[in-house]
């Protein structure tokens, strides 16, 4: 569900305050060598005593979602904002990391060795090392003298990265782990995406009857092995049990961010941490333009777990509008039943942050591909500073 990407974006800089303008002496003021006559009506300004505002490393929880981002969403926080960007260039280096040239004899394999995947990616002072590359083996079975687009059965799709940087670790307040997922590129991995009936996600139905439920063709791609390729599932499973045995002790978070079908694979495999280990730290995904995963039961399990995802969602991107159907509580029985039926009724999960890029400034008009692309919805994200419900009152008050 990506489109492939033919440029890197490049880490955004530092957001920095502008000079908001300056104090002059007004023409009422007096000025004498040992005196100063002031009129009544003038003062000066005076000093807000307010506490700053705390830093990141004191309220990391927070920016995290363990609120869910309670009060940071509208209007976005600047350090929401900046970390969201952050997380978007992990995955940005995934795509920069991948070989999508279909002619090449490594096609779908990583271009960079681990010790410099994300220097040589573009992103070169993020105080992350890689510790793991991942790949997504597809269920389904072709003929193996097909062209290797459509072929290739297993694809690296992204890498498992640790804070290592003592200072990185200071400004986060914790060490932080990182998996980042790419979007679609492989042709087994297209035709995965439209198994877009719901399949059971446990081997076996819940005691109250309520069972989970996700996209076939996604859960495929995260569970599937081939010969000696292991799935998406344990290879992630292996190296979180890893991490956490080696820096249990320590503050940890997991954030697990992907793009398209990198986002989906990010809310499975986040629901399968936190089944798998007791234990876990706080699990946090960042989605950008992600596609619907589950049913409502597969929500509530999400929920209950204490996983949060926040959902970067373009209200232009037609992506984030399927698989299936939402159905409104109020909708007719006999609608409801036919598409339960069917196996298509999802639900969406987690916070949102909707955006558009009708409202963007620098988006020459509505593109399907490009709406979906991450480099729009970095783009989006960088240059989102109202309120939502500011901007309704500034075009009423515009328009009278």
């Amino acid at each position: 569900m990506s489109f492939r990407m033919t440029k890197c974006v490049r880490p955004c800089s530092r957001a920095t305050v502008e000079n908001v303008g300056t104090i002059t002496k007004p023409s009422n003021i007096t000025m004498k060598p040992s005196k100063l006559k002031l009129k009544k009506k003038w003062c000066f300004p005076h000093h807000d005593h307010s506490p700053a505002p705390r830093p990141l490393s004191q309220r990391w929880q927070d920016y995290q979602g363990q609120d869910n981002w309670n009060g940071l969403l509208d209007p976005l926080d600047d350090t929401l904002r900046r970390e969201i960007i952050r997380y978007g260039n992990f995955v940005e280096a995934a795509y920069c990391s991948c070989n999508f040239d279909p002619s090449s004899s490594s096609y779908a394999s990583c271009r960079f060795p681990k010790s410099n995947l994300l220097s040589s990616s573009g992103f070169p002072d993020t105080g992350y090392r890689v510790t793991r590359n991942l790949t997504a083996t597809s269920g389904i079975q072709l003929p193996a003298w097909g062209p290797s687009w459509m072929v290739v059965q297993s694809s690296w799709i992204g890498y498992v990265a640790v804070s290592h940087d003592r200072r990185e670790i200071a400004r986060l307040g914790r060490r932080d782990v990182v998996i980042a997922l790419r979007g679609t590129a492989t042709g087994l991995e297209w035709l995965e995406n439209m198994r877009a009936t719901l399949t059971p996600l446990n081997n076996h139905e819940d005691d109250d009857g309520d069972e989970p439920m996700v996209e076939s063709g996604f859960l495929s791609l995260y569970t599937s092995a081939s010969g000696d390729k292991p799935s998406l599932q344990s290879l992630v499973r292996d190296e979180i049990s890893k991490i956490m045995h080696k820096y249990g002790d320590e503050p940890l978070s997991l954030t697990i961010t992907g793009h398209s079908l990198g986002a989906a694979l990010a809310t499975l495999a986040a629901y399968d941490i936190k089944k798998t280990f007791k234990q876990a730290p706080l699990v946090t995904v960042i989605s950008f333009a992600g596609p619907r995963v589950g049913n409502w039961s597969f929500r509530c399990r999400l929920e209950e777990q204490g996983t949060k995802v926040l959902r970067i969602v373009n209200s232009d991107d037609v992506i984030t509008k399927v698989p299936g159907f939402v159905i409104d509580n109020n909708e007719a029985g006999w609608v409801r039943k036919l598409v339960e039926d069917m196996q298509w009724v999802y639900a969406d999960v987690g916070c949102e942050l909707r955006l558009s890029s009708r409202d963007a400034p620098g988006l020459n008009g509505i593109n399907i591909a490009a709406c979906h692309e991450l480099k729009t919805y970095l783009h989006l994200v960088s240059n989102c500073p109202f309120r939502a419900t500011a901007r309704k009152m500034m075009s009423k008050a515009l328009a009278q």
